[in-house]
């Protein structure tokens, strides 16, 4: 059963990422708004922000990857909408496949097109100046908090896909993720924000998911912040995965 599904799996997601691989913009534009707020705020307003020591691009980066996932996985929900309402999905139920193995393909397929817009993401940081003493295993870290941030979002989207009732529904869900950073320290020190918005900045996921990768990268102690990101991180994929299922199997009863 494991095998069977297991291949299944596979097979969807080659389907789908060779419909990313035929429409390239897909990856251009999500990467497109991150890069912009990126330039934007390096350039234009990373004079006036006191980061101390640290270079505006090294402090701003980990928000702008968030931002970039966030943008990224709304294409997810957007796909599935689209699987749904062409009869796709139907056409997979009449066949001998793993019923999950048509989501996990989605999943995966986020998972990968995500990580090609943060590679774009992380060039143009590098262009701009970023650079990171950071060692092997720190990337690493970086690197799985990212792919579970990422897998986290993206039953969100799933969830939104499987419910919405029309194409901007599906899609439409992800603008508030993707300006929760603002409210974080990802922009700016949380202790330069007044009382009630510092507050909620540093008690909602981003800020210590952002925290995390940004002490890694600049080779600092991680600290709590490590345990808090991961704990929400895992928490929301679990209720959403949770609830992406119980959706999917009402949707398709």
């Amino acid at each position: 059963m494991t095998t069977h599904f297991v291949g299944d799996t596979a097979v969807l997601t080659g389907r789908s990422l060779r419909h990313i691989l035929r429409s390239p913009d897909t990856i251009i534009t999500t990467a497109v708004m991150p890069i912009a707020f990126l330039l934007l705020f390096v350039f234009v307003f990373g004079g006036a922000i006191d980061t101390g020591d640290v270079p505006y691009v090294n402090y701003l980066l980990p928000g702008i990857l968030l931002i970039t996932i966030a943008s990224g996985i709304a294409y997810t929900s957007y796909r599935l909408f689209l699987d749904l309402q062409t009869g796709i999905f139907e056409r997979f139920q009449s066949m001998p496949i793993a019923r999950s193995s048509v989501l996990w393909a989605h999943v995966l397929t986020s998972l990968v097109a995500n990580f090609i817009s943060l590679a774009v993401v992380m060039v143009v940081a590098l262009v701009i100046g970023f650079r990171s003493g950071a060692g092997v295993l720190a990337w690493l870290a970086v690197v799985a908090i990212l792919a579970l941030f990422t897998l986290a979002l993206t039953w969100l989207a799933v969830i939104a896909g499987l419910s919405a009732k029309s194409v901007d529904g599906a899609s439409a869900f992800s603008y508030p993720l993707i300006f929760l950073p603002f409210i974080s320290s990802a922009f700016v020190p949380t202790d330069s924000m007044p009382g009630p918005v510092r507050w909620f900045a540093e008690n909602q996921p981003v800020t210590s998911i952002v925290n995390s990768i940004r002490h890694l990268l600049m080779e600092q102690s991680v600290g709590i912040d490590l345990w808090i990101a991961l704990a929400w991180c895992g928490g929301i994929l679990v209720v959403a995965f949770i609830l992406a299922m119980v959706v999917y199997r009402r949707r398709i009863s």
